[in-house]
Order: C-alpha cells, then sequence, then structure tokens
C-alpha cells in the first residue's frame, strides 16, 4: 500500500489505530498550529500596539529628519545670511542716535528746514517713548513755504545721515501778508538706541 491509500484508508475517529507515523506528524502538526497561537495570544498581539507607535514615530523622525537635513545641506547659506543681517542691523543701528547726538539731530532738522526757505512757525519736542530697544521723540513742526520750499524740506531731512520720519502730514493753503504760501504740519520722529547700560 502506498502513502496515499493509506491516508485515505485512516479513520479520524480512531487515530489510536493509526501509523505511528501518522500519529507523530498528526501531533507535530497539532503542536505547530497550538505554539503558533501561543506565540500570536502572548507575544505578537501584545507587541502589536507597540508597533503602531514605533510607525507613527517612524514617519515624524522620518519629517524631522529630512527638514534637518535641508538646513545642514543649507547650513552655510544661513551662515551668509545671519552675517548680512547683523552687519546690516549694525549699520541701521548706527543710524540710531545716542542720547548726546539727540539733541544735535534736532537741529539738523531745523538747519535743514531754514535751508529750504521755510519760516518757521512751530517747533516743538514732546516727550520721549521708550520701545523695545529704542526710544522715539516726536516732534510737532509746522512751516510756512512754498510747494517747492516744502519738497525740499522733506527731500533734505530724508537725506539726513540718521533716522527721521515724518508722520501725520498734513498741507494746507495759508495766505499771509497777500502772499499764498502752503502750511506743513507735520509730526517728526527721531529715533535713540537704548544700550544695554541705558536701560
Amino acid at each position: 500500500m502506498n502513502f496515499l491509500e493509506e491516508l485515505r484508508a485512516l479513520d479520524i475517529n480512531e487515530p489510536g489505530r493509526w501509523p505511528i507515523a501518522f500519529r507523530l506528524g498528526a501531533v507535530g502538526i497539532v503542536l505547530v498550529i497550538v505554539t503558533a497561537l501561543g506565540i500570536w495570544q502572548f507575544v505578537v498581539k501584545q507587541e502589536i500596539p507597540d508597533l503602531e507607535v514605533a510607525r507613527n514615530d517612524e514617519v515624524g523622525l522620518r519629517e524631522s529628519f529630512e527638514s534637518k537635513q535641508r538646513k545642514a545641506a543649507n547650513f552655510n547659506d544661513f551662515l551668509n545670511q545671519l552675517e548680512t543681517i547683523e552687519r546690516d542691523f549694525g549699520t541701521m543701528l548706527g543710524q540710531l542716535p545716542g542720547q548726546a547726538e539727540v539733541a544735535n539731530l534736532v537741529d539738523d532738522i531745523s538747519q535743514t528746514a531754514l535751508a529750504a526757505g521755510l519760516d518757521p512757525r512751530e517747533f516743538e519736542p514732546g516727550a520721549e517713548v521708550n520701545r523695545d530697544f529704542y526710544a522715539e521723540t516726536p516732534i510737532q513742526l509746522r512751516y510756512l513755504g512754498s510747494y517747492h520750499e516744502l519738497g525740499r524740506f522733506v527731500s533734505d531731512v530724508a537725506a539726513l545721515s540718521r533716522i527721521v520720519t515724518l508722520h501725520d502730514i498734513k498741507i494746507t493753503p495759508n495766505s499771509v501778508e497777500g502772499e499764498e504760501e502752503l502750511q506743513l504740519d507735520v509730526t517728526a520722529k527721531t529715533y535713540r538706541y537704548i544700550g544695554e547700560d541705558s536701560e
């Protein structure tokens, strides 16, 4: 009798009568299945949540790695940009006068107006207002002059070596002694650097 005929002749209800080879094979198959189920139940199944967490962590870590890799690839460019920003910031900071220079800057604004041919009517410095790293001093100005004189004044103020900004500009016609002139009402703001020792 060959193997297939012996396999067909086996009675499932009487495994004790099977030949020894088939009984050992059946026990082996049952043992493998029970072992596999035990491993699944007590080892693999308990590790699945950790595996999911690890997969999610992997995605986050991969994105973080790619982001850091891009930054590392551009590190020299970032350093060059930082040097440029620091240099430009130093230049701009140099345009903010110290405490002693604010008075000179106020004089420069007054001299600029006189050089433009304007007739001063009001020059009233306001109280200094502290900001993050600088303080601003508003100055209320009122001048009379022609259109071209006003334009020259604004242009010359913009050309000053220190930062001066003009705000709340109001130009109105004004007749003085029969002459048509324009009246300029403006708030000029000068800025001063507040160093660590100034605070």
